[in-house]
């Protein structure tokens, strides 16, 4: 589990073609057999990436996808310079089982942030494995 911030933790992935930049250079890695991506979601400041190191170490895996990701975005807005804080937060996982319990974390991640009401409404995020919406709780008091 790997988690990224904008420098600045400026709100830069704000809309759909911004976004785009991101999620592509996480595709290229898994195209490049970097790795398998298991989840991600992309928030305004930050970003984070579930996924199986599958060749060479996390430093270059994460160097090269903020340094594409970073590419992109510049070519997109105009800007210049650093997208990215220096540096990474990873979290090693060791079972499947937990896998998935931190995938359902990182997807919940947007309706935590007040970005969306329930899972499933944030655009900005996938899983492989299904993350249906939780059902709300029904009011206290209310019979059925």
């Amino acid at each position: 589990m790997l988690t990224s911030n904008v420098a600045d933790r400026q709100k830069l992935f704000v809309d759909a073609a911004r976004v785009e930049c991101v999620v592509e250079a996480l595709r290229c890695a898994d195209r490049e057999a970097r790795s398998r991506t298991l989840a991600w979601v992309v928030m305004p400041d930050h970003v984070h990436w579930l996924m199986q190191l599958r060749d060479g170490n996390i430093s270059r895996c994460m160097q090269s996808f903020k340094s594409r990701a970073s590419r992109a975005f510049n070519l997109l807005t105009g800007a210049q310079g650093s997208v990215w804080q220096r540096g990474f937060y990873d979290h090693c996982i060791r079972s499947d089982e937990s896998l998935e319990k931190q995938a359902r974390y990182l997807i919940e991640n947007p309706v935590r942030a007040g970005l969306a009401a329930s899972v499933g409404e944030y655009p900005y995020a996938w899983s492989r494995w299904p993350m249906a919406a939780e059902p709300a709780p029904a009011a206290q008091g209310q019979s059925r």
